[in-house]
C-alpha cells in the first residue's frame, strides 16, 4: 500500500482506495473482492447480502432527520481491466496494484490503476463506514463484470432494490452530469486457416508494435489513436503485395473494451528480398509514425530476424485474413443527430490471434441507437463470413435513454452550481454504463451519472485527478443531504 496515496484528501476515500487495490480483482474472477466487500459490511452490522450472480448489496439506514427523504442506491462496479504495459512485470492475479502520485495525478506502475471504477467503490465504502455524514437511506450496490459484458446489472431481480434514486459514479469527467449511454454488441470471430510448409530459402521476421496509447474503446475512440491490429495488417498486406511476406503467428489486443496498444507479427519473406523489406519497413515506420505523432507520439515498430517459421499461412488464408482486417471500419463510424459532438455508433477491432489452425478475433461495436448497433454489427459479421469466416453476435445490452426532465438530475445541477459557483454540463456518453440495464429490471429508479477526472481507462496510462476526487466528494455528500423527501 502507498501510504502517501492513503493520506490524499479526503483521506475516507483515497484510504479504502487504497484498501481495495491490494485485492486482485479481473474480471469474470471477482470472488475475492465481493469477499473483500462482504467482510466490509458485516464488520459494520449493516444489512450485506450477495445475490446468485456475485452482486453485493449493503444497506445502511438513513442518519437522524432524514428518515423521510428517498432511499439513494449508490452504484459502483467491483471488477477492474487488467492491462499492463509488455515489459512491466506483474500478476493480475497475485499482486496489488501499484499506486503512484505523478503531479497532479494518481497514476499505477505500468498498469492500470483501477480508478475505474474504484474511485466510486472507495467512496461508497467511506459513506457505509462514516458516523457523521448526512444521509437518507442507502442501498450500496456493488455489481460485478461490468467490464466484460455487465452480466452483474443484467441479473439483478426485479425488486432487489428498493431505492427510488440510482447515483451510478462511473463516469470520468467532473464538472458534468450524464444522462444516457451507448448500448453494446461484441462480434466473435472464428476463422478457419490452413497452413503451408516453407522453401528452405526464407528468412524468419518479427515485427513488434508498442508505444501505443490504447484507451477506453468507446469514451476514447473519437481521439483517433492508431489500433495496432489495424496498422499491423496494413503493413502485412503491403509487404504481402510487394515482397511475398508470408503470415505465421500474430497477436494484437488483450481486451474486447479496450483500443489495442501492441501487436506481434511473425513470418517470413525470401532471403532476396530481406534487403527490401527492411527498406521498406524504414518507411512504413516514418509514414505510420507521422500520421499518429499527435494521438500516439510513443508509437514504436521494431523489426527483428527471428528463426524461420516451421509453417505458414497457405496463401488463401492469408488473403482472406488480410484483406477482411484492411476492410474493417475501426472507429467512428457515425456521430449523433441530437448531442452535439457525441459519437452515435462506433467500433473496435480489439483482439485478433493467430493459432494452428484458426484465427479468433474479437469486435465490440456501441451504439445509443439500438438499430445503429445491430446494423453495424451484422455489416460486420457479413464482412468476416464473406472472408470465410464463423460469426457470433453476443452481450448486447441497452442503452440509457436520457431523459431531461429528471429530478436528481435537476437537483444535481443546483447542487453543484451552489457548491461551484456555474452549472455543469449534461452530457449522454459514448461509453457503455449499467444504468439502463439496472432501470430494466428496477423501473422505479431515477437515475444520474458523475465521478472524478478519470483519463486512459483500460491502459497502463490511467490516472485519476487528485483535486477532482476532492470535489466529487463534496458534491456526493452535498447530493446525499438534499435528497427529496418521499
Amino acid at each position: 500500500m502507498n501510504k502517501e496515496v492513503a493520506e490524499l484528501a479526503p483521506q475516507r476515500i483515497w484510504k479504502n482506495f487504497e484498501l481495495l487495490n491490494q485485492v486482485p480483482r479481473p474480471s469474470k474472477k471477482e470472488e475475492r473482492v465481493i469477499q473483500f466487500m462482504l467482510d466490509f459490511g458485516n464488520k459494520l452490522g449493516l444489512d450485506t447480502t450477495r445475490d446468485k450472480a456475485g452482486n453485493v448489496l449493503i444497506k445502511k439506514p438513513a442518519t437522524v432527520g432524514m428518515e423521510n427523504r428517498k432511499t439513494v442506491v449508490l452504484q459502483s462496479h467491483l471488477d477492474m481491466v487488467h492491462q499492463k504495459n509488455s515489459d512491466t512485470v506483474f500478476d493480475f492475479d497475485q499482486d496489488p496494484i501499484r499506486s503512484l502520485i505523478d503531479g497532479e495525478w494518481v497514476t499505477a506502475d505500468g498498469t492500470t490503476l483501477g480508478a475505474d471504477n474504484g474511485m466510486a467503490v472507495a467512496a461508497s465504502m467511506a459513506i457505509l463506514e462514516s458516523t457523521d455524514i448526512p444521509h437518507p437511506a442507502l442501498e450500496a450496490l456493488f455489481t460485478i463484470d461490468e467490464e466484460t459484458g455487465m452480466t452483474g446489472a443484467f441479473s439483478l431481480q426485479p425488486g432487489w432494490l428498493k431505492g427510488e434514486i440510482l447515483l451510478n459514479m462511473d463516469y470520468e469527467d467532473e464538472g458534468e452530469l450524464c444522462i444516457g449511454c451507448a448500448g453494446g454488441i461484441d462480434t466473435n470471430v472464428t476463422m478457419p486457416i490452413s497452413r503451408t510448409n516453407l522453401d528452405t530459402n526464407y528468412v524468419g521476421l518479427m515485427f513488434s508494435l508498442t508505444g501505443l496509447k490504447g484507451g477506453h474503446s468507446g469514451v476514447e475512440i473519437h481521439l483517433q489513436r492508431g489500433n495496432s491490429n489495424k496498422i499491423l495488417f496494413r503493413l502485412t498486406n503491403e509487404i504481402s503485395n510487394k515482397f511475398g511476406f508470408k503470415v505465421s503467428d500474430y497477436d494484437g489486443g488483450s481486451l474486447r473494451n479496450a483500443i489495442p496498444r501492441e501487436g506481434f507479427l511473425t513470418g517470413a519473406v525470401s532471403a532476396n528480398k530481406l534487403a527490401d523489406v527492411k527498406e521498406f519497413v524504414k518507411e512504413f515506420t516514418e509514414t505510420i509514425q507521422n500520421e499518429y505523432k499527435t494521438t500516439d507520439p510513443n508509437l514504436k515498430l521494431v523489426l527483428t530476424e527471428v528463426k524461420t517459421p516451421n509453417t505458414v499461412l497457405d496463401a488463401d488464408s492469408q488473403f482472406r485474413l488480410t484483406k477482411a482486417i484492411c476492410a474493417f471500419p475501426n472507429g467512428v463510424y457515425k456521430w449523433s443527430n441530437d448531442f452535439e459532438n457525441l459519437v452515435e455508433t462506433s467500433t473496435n477491432i480489439a483482439r485478433v490471434k493467430i493459432k494452428e489452425s484458426d484465427v479468433t478475433i474479437q469486435c465490440l461495436t456501441r451504439s445509443s441507437l439500438e438499430s445503429g448497433k445491430d446494423d453495424l454489427a451484422n455489416s460486420i459479421g457479413a464482412l468476416f463470413e464473406l472472408a470465410g469466416a464463423n460469426v457470433d453476435h453476443s452481450g448486447s445490452y441497452p442503452g440509457w435513454n436520457p431523459n431531461p426532465q429528471s429530478e436528481i438530475l435537476e437537483l444535481g445541477k443546483n447542487k453543484y452550481a451552489e457548491l461551484f459557483g456555474k452549472v455543469p454540463e449534461v452530457k449522454a456518453i459514448h461509453a457503455g454504463l449499467e444504468c439502463g440495464i439496472i432501470m430494466s429490471s428496477q423501473t422505479q429508479l431515477d437515475a444520474v451519472s458523475f465521478g472524478p477526472t478519470i483519463r486512459n481507462p483500460h491502459s497502463p496510462d490511467e490516472m485519476v485527478n487528485i483535486k477532482t476526487v476532492e470535489k466529487f466528494w463534496t458534491y456526493l455528500l452535498a447530493m446525499l443531504a438534499g435528497t427529496p423527501e418521499k
